[in-house]
């Protein structure tokens, strides 16, 4: 019989990147170019040149797969995972949307796609607002929950000091401060696509195969453009957060977090 107490096993941040982001770019860049195009263009042919429908195909399948192991293996949703296989979903549908049975691509391209890419944190952003009035806000699935803060005791500390109208505001904060910072991933995400898109051409004899680049540089950049001004962003909430409760409860940052 499993032990309740036992911890779920925790996703290594580094096969999390290498599996979600740098596999699926190696793939798009290298693997997309098409055979009989590349003999069209009088340019040379390689045994990995697999064309791009088959490119995206093995692109999307180790964050898919990822997402169904990590699933099995601990027996519990996971917020990051079913995000991602949402995600690999939309990209696999909008490009299956996009591509014309000719070869060409849709000129529309970088605005679906854009708008593709700032949907999830958009709707992350309104749900995260939505839920704080919830049993279940999700500040508390993401930021503040109980493997990094010792909430019970924090809680317990705040009934008795009789700070329960403060510790609301501080969460409250600390919620649309989140939120805001998946309202400027989705900005960021529609621009990055609209920048890497703009000298697209979509009725190009390559088109799909540069329009697998443009996803596979945008897999990769927006990692590095939105994801680490967004860790710092939530670096700073979560500063904020620690000074809040310090400031409410008079405990120490020992005793508000779980030793790691």
């Amino acid at each position: 019989m499993p032990d309740p107490k036992a911890k779920t096993p925790q996703e290594h941040p580094l096969a999390n990147i290498l599996i979600n982001v740098l596999i699926p770019v190696l793939v798009l860049s290298y693997l997309s170019k098409d055979p009989e195009v590349q003999l069209k263009l009088g340019k040379p042919v390689r045994p990995w040149h697999i064309g791009p429908l088959w490119a995206m195909i093995l692109a999307l399948l180790p964050p898919l797969g990822y997402g169904i192991w990590h699933f099995v293996k601990t027996r519990k949703g996971n917020v990051f995972s079913a995000l991602g296989f949402i995600s690999v979903l939309l990209t696999g549908g909008l490009t299956l949307y996009l591509w014309n049975a000719d070869g060409t691509v849709k000129p529309n391209a970088g605005l679906l796609f854009g708008i593709k890419e700032a949907s999830i944190p958009l709707v992350l952003a309104v749900a995260i607002l939505t839920s704080h009035k919830s049993a279940s806000p999700l500040i508390r699935v993401f930021l503040y929950n109980d493997s990094i803060f010792d909430i019970p005791k924090i809680e317990q500390r705040v009934a008795q000091q009789g700070v329960e109208g403060g510790y609301q505001r501080l969460l409250l904060q600390a919620t649309r401060f989140f939120a805001g910072s998946f309202v400027l991933s989705a900005l960021m995400n529609l621009g990055l696509a609209l920048w890497f898109f703009r000298d697209f051409d979509a009725m190009a004899p390559d088109a799909l195969e540069n329009y697998n680049g443009i996803v596979g540089k945008l897999t990769g950049w927006s990692f590095a453009v939105i994801g680490v001004p967004v860790m710092a962003i939530l670096f700073l909430i979560l500063t904020r957060l620690l000074k809040g409760l310090r400031e409410l409860t008079g405990m120490d940052d020992k005793e508000l977090m779980l030793p790691r």
